[in-house]
């Protein structure tokens, strides 16, 4: 019989309400978050036979940031399908950084359902929203200073990263 347990998780919101368009700040986040061709970068991954080549990948893959993207949702796409033209704008990234997301994981192996984290640029109408879900609240539960203190660096990188696509 499978051992079955369910953990609340009480999640943090960092959120920015930005005016500026929506789109320069996608274009912000492009500029500082590494693009990977995927499947190249996976089978890159996959055939790396020590760390310091899978070092090496992951440093060629992400941008200034530290970050890269592993895919993006449009959400405003499918909004349009139902009320066209006028729709807001929505895009969903998915970001990270796989040796962050390593070292929290060796430490909390249920950090790896939280990474890479998303991003959620949403145009309202008070101005294009970024959100964040705090990966340290995803975390703290879980009672590792060691994955916390990961968490806490990666949330202070992304929050920055907001910020500064956000001004």
């Amino acid at each position: 019989m499978p051992n079955i347990q369910t953990r609340q998780i009480s999640i943090e919101r960092f959120s920015i309400t930005s005016s500026q368009p929506f789109e320069k700040i996608i274009a912000g986040i492009e500029r500082e978050i590494g693009h990977p061709e995927m499947a190249t970068f996976s089978k890159r991954i996959a055939e790396a036979r020590t760390m310091t080549a899978l070092e090496s990948t992951v440093q060629e893959a992400i941008g200034p940031s530290g970050l890269m993207e592993f895919v993006r949702f449009d959400i405003g796409a499918v909004l349009r399908k139902q009320q066209g033209a006028k729709a807001r704008k929505s895009m969903r990234f998915l970001i990270g950084n796989p040796l962050v997301m390593k070292e929290m994981a060796k430490h909390v192996p249920d950090a790896a359902s939280y990474a890479p984290v998303t991003v959620l640029i949403d145009e309202r109408d008070d101005g294009v929203h970024l959100s964040y879900d705090r990966m340290a609240s995803f975390l703290a539960p879980y009672g590792s200073a060691q994955a916390l203190k990961v968490a806490q660096d990666l949330d202070a990188k992304i929050e920055a990263l907001l910020q500064k696509v956000a001004s």
